[in-house]
């Protein structure tokens, strides 16, 4: 999950702004595999906003997944979290599953979550 060099935050700014406003009880946990074209074209965007909110890296964890000949994933935590499709990010909120990314969303997964976090803190 590399930064994209090219993500620009000037042009992200409210993401930006959500991500480095969370507190510490806020985690990532982001699951995908270095050999999946939807894990390699959408995370670096991802991983270029964190770095950009200045996320504290162990509040990001990341599980490497395989997928299997059936269309089925192993890997840590899968059968725990449902993991069905890859990329996958959870956004969890002191070990509660608050916002979850899931491969096909229409947005981007920085700009997915920040809108899912910044509704969450609206209806807090």
């Amino acid at each position: 999950m590399s930064p994209d060099p090219a993500w620009d935050p000037g042009a992200h700014m409210d993401v930006v702004e959500t991500f480095s406003s969370l507190g510490e009880e806020y985690a990532f946990l982001v699951w995908g595999d270095d050999g999946c074209k939807d894990c390699r074209s959408r995370l670096p965007a991802f991983g270029a906003a964190l770095e950009a909110a200045a996320v504290p890296d162990d509040r990001v964890v990341q599980y490497p997944v395989e997928r299997l000949p059936e269309g089925k994933k192993r890997g840590p935590r899968v059968e725990a979290y449902g993991i069905e499709r890859i990329p996958t990010v959870v956004v969890e909120r002191d070990g509660e599953e608050v916002a979850r990314f899931v491969e096909r969303e229409a947005l981007p997964i920085p700009e997915f979550l920040a809108e899912r976090l910044r509704e969450l803190e609206a209806s807090a």
